[in-house]
């Protein structure tokens, strides 16, 4: 997320295949850390199908993380295909800045919500607080 940050604040007018190099390179890892993530979600022995499955009362919000995760995936999978077509003119940086924006507020939402998820569950299992 950083690394795309950094590659979005940077300036790209004069030089405009840099930044969409830079952009592009950042965009990939977290496209591959997304698509992990969303692995790791569906596992059945991962902690949230733990959750799902020693407390339903929580699997709706253990099937929206998924959702989610997934969702993201499928976005950045979408912008990296669009900065790898080939263009005439430069891109919209301002659009393309404020659209990778979203996806990186998008995901830092849905990580809250997971750790949400998971000091709810380990508080109604345990009664008590993590430390």
């Amino acid at each position: 997320m950083h690394r795309l940050e950094e590659a979005l604040e940077s300036a790209a007018p004069g030089r405009e295949r840099r930044w969409r190099d830079e952009v592009m390179s950042g965009l990939v890892v977290l496209g591959e850390a997304t698509a992990q993530e969303a692995e790791n979600a569906d596992r059945p022995d991962s902690l949230l199908s733990d959750i799902a499955h020693d407390q339903p009362r929580l699997r709706n919000r253990v099937r929206g993380i998924r959702t989610q995760y997934q969702q993201l995936h499928e976005r950045i999978e979408g912008l990296e295909r669009e900065l790898r077509q080939p263009q005439d003119a430069a891109p919209d940086f301002s659009d393309l800045r404020q659209r990778l924006t979203w996806v990186l507020t998008a995901l830092r939402h849905v990580r809250a919500r997971e750790s949400d998820l998971i000091y709810e569950a380990y508080y109604d299992a345990f009664k008590a607080d993590l430390s």
